[in-house]
Parts: structure tokens; C-alpha cells; sequence
């Protein structure tokens, strides 16, 4: 049995915010099980009761997942004093509960996963599991076959170890030099130093693909959308 707040069970349904639930509770609008309920703080079970508002029945989902089209000039945190931050695009009734998937640099557009659900979160960042990131970069200086094979044996980015071996494609290859480069780990500013190892400096990134993920290319900047379940599915999410 899974008990929670009548508030909160509609807030988490998308019915509204928390405010304007407990506004449609105390008018009377909400019902459990067909009987209306005026107190917000009201206990129900997520699993098994009925809730409409008004007409429309509610499904209660535990988890979210949003993909979000990240652009330059906002940092990746759920809030930042100085800042604007990717939370400040999203609204859901969860939003509270909400968290990007790992970080983008400030500068750094492209996908970003935000969602509720840790276990999933932990799958995708932990440094075991080798989750292939794939991002799309302009550089400075001339990119050539001998950093393909430099950055496909690893990298010395002044860490202990090296990178893991990467996979470079040069697009295009002249002072400002367009690759897509996939990476099996999370460094800090990973891409930026290593490029900067071979002498190059990034001066547009940004991320296509996490795991099983890509962009959609119907996002514009600053938009997301949610997940679709064949989505959630390809990366392990619940779905519920």
C-alpha cells in the first residue's frame, strides 16, 4: 500500500500546483472513489484509489522523465542564487522533486535528462557502467587523423589515469574544425581538456546523445518534452 497526500497525488498527476490543487480540493472539485473530499491533507492509496477532478480521472505516476533541450548561458542545478538554471524551464507538479541527469557546462548546450526517478540517474552517471555521451563540437585548429588515434588509445589530461578510449569523427577539418566525439565517462570538462591535451581549444559544444537518448531535433532551445515510454524503456526507467 502505497499512502499519500490528496495534495500531492494531484500535484504529482499534473492536476495543478500545489496551490492550485488544494484551491480545487476545498471548492469541492476533487472526489476519491466518487466521494467528494475537502481536506488536502487527506491520506489515499496511490495503487488502488480513484481520483477525479471534476470528470477527468487522474493516473498517479511516481516518476518523470523529461528530455530538455539545453541552451548556453544557463547552469545545470536545481537552483542557483547567481544564476538562471535548467530547472527554471521546467514546470511540473514534481518540480520540486526534479533533478538534471548529470551536468552541462554553463557554456554547453544540448540534452539533458531531468527527472525524479535516482535509481535510474545513479544507472546512467555511475562510472562502472560506461554510458556512451556523444556531443557535437566546433574547434580551434586543425583536427587531424593523428588526434583520432591519440584520443581512441586515451587520453593524458593531467588526471592519474588516462581517459578512456574515445571515438572522434572529424566533419570537418580546417582552423575551425566540426567532430563529433562519443566518451564512456564523466570527467570535468572532459571534452574541453582533452582536446585542449592535443593542443586544440573547443569553442562551441554540444551534446547529442546519452545512452540510448538523442535529441530530439523538434526541441528548440529551452524547450523538453516528456520521455516517450519506448524511451524510458531503452534506458531502464520505470515508467511508473
Amino acid at each position: 500500500m502505497s499512502l499519500i497526500r490528496l495534495d500531492k497525488y494531484l500535484a504529482n498527476a499534473g492536476a495543478g500546483t500545489r496551490t492550485e490543487v488544494k484551491n480545487q480540493i476545498r471548492k469541492g472539485l476533487v472526489t476519491v472513489n466518487g466521494e467528494v473530499v475537502k481536506k488536502p491533507e487527506t491520506k489515499l492509496d496511490a495503487d488502488r484509489d480513484e481520483v477525479c477532478v471534476g470528470q477527468k480521472s487522474l493516473t498517479y505516476q511516481k516518476y518523470e522523465y523529461y528530455m530538455f533541450h539545453k541552451p548556453a548561458g544557463c547552469v545545470t542545478a536545481t537552483q542557483d542564487n547567481l544564476h538562471q538554471t535548467v530547472m527554471d524551464f521546467i514546470s511540473s507538479g514534481k518540480k520540486e522533486e526534479l533533478f538534471p541527469v548529470g551536468r552541462l557546462d554553463k557554456d554547453t548546450e544540448g540534452l539533458l535528462l531531468i527527472t525524479n526517478d535516482g535509481a535510474l540517474a545513479h544507472e546512467l552517471l555511475s562510472p562502472r557502467k560506461h554510458v556512451d555521451k556523444t556531443y557535437f563540437a566546433k574547434v580551434e585548429g586543425e583536427v587531424t587523423e593523428t588526434d583520432r588515434q591519440t584520443f581512441l588509445q586515451g587520453v593524458d589530461i593531467g588526471e592519474e589515469k588516462p581517459t578512456l578510449p574515445a571515438e572522434l569523427e572529424i566533419l570537418k577539418s580546417g582552423e575551425i574544425s566540426e567532430v563529433c566525439l562519443t566518451i564512456r565517462e564523466g570527467r570535468f570538462h572532459q571534452v574541453k581538456r582533452m582536446f585542449e591535451a592535443v593542443d586544440k581549444q573547443v569553442v562551441y559544444l554540444k551534446r547529442l546523445s546519452m545512452g540510448a537518448i538523442s535529441l530530439d531535433e523538434q526541441l528548440k532551445k529551452g524547450e523538453y518534452r516528456p520521455l516517450t515510454r519506448e524511451e524510458i524503456e531503452r534506458i531502464g526507467g520505470s515508467g511508473c
